[in-house]
């Protein structure tokens, strides 16, 4: 008899939803993109392309700049160690999902055991529609993200700008921000200005 017979039938702890909902699955470090190709090969072979229907990976694209000045584009993922499965939950799909290669658990809420000790089984709960828009708001983004290696006291040039060709030294970073502040010698005095990572260049 396979795993997925002997699985027990009543783990979600819900009944089925009528409409799909996403909810976020938690995987082993790194192994987001072959969670998601083995989960999209079962689909096929347990024929659930109406119940699980559509995995993602949200990622954002960025730009890192390097030492010598040079940009590097790329993408980062906003959610590192797990992915987002739009589904109609049911215990077979919960089941599939949950024997999965390298899935750890869905997140949700942990359901206590009625005996003996140990952890319970944890209790899928979906996304709100607010909290899907924006993790997808961050995914979709056109401009990307950039990333810099700056701290205080570095020297820097800036680029672009009102400011562009001051040169100053760095006071604060915002990196969840993609800003910094400077120091800028503006007629003679220092004037702390915010910019952009994408505006200025980092000198020495």
């Amino acid at each position: 008899m396979s795993q997925l017979s002997e699985s027990p039938q009543v783990e979600t702890g819900r009944k089925p939803d009528d409409k799909p909902r996403w909810y976020v699955v938690q995987v082993a470090s790194g192994c987001e993109k072959k969670v998601k190709a083995d989960l999209e090969q079962r689909i096929q072979s347990f024929d659930l392309a109406d119940r699980i229907l559509q995995i993602r990976i949200p990622q954002a694209p960025t730009v890192k700049v390097k030492k010598d000045g040079s940009r590097v584009h790329s993408t980062e993922k906003i959610l590192p160690g797990y992915i987002l499965v739009e589904m109609i939950l049911d215990d077979t799909v919960w089941q599939i999902v949950k024997s999965t290669p390298n899935v750890i658990n869905f997140v949700g809420a942990e359901q206590r055991r009625t005996v003996g000790r140990g952890r319970g089984h944890v209790k899928p709960v979906p996304l709100s529609p607010a909290e899907v828009a924006r993790i997808f708001k961050e995914s979709d983004a056109a401009e990307p993200v950039v990333k810099m290696d700056l701290r205080v006291g570095d020297k820097i040039l800036v680029i672009a700008g009102p400011f562009k060709d001051f040169a100053g030294e760095v006071i604060e970073v915002s990196p969840e921000r993609g800003k910094l502040k400077a120091l800028l010698s503006i007629f003679g005095r220092d004037t702390p200005v915010e910019l952009e990572f994408n505006q200025v260049e980092k000198q020495g």
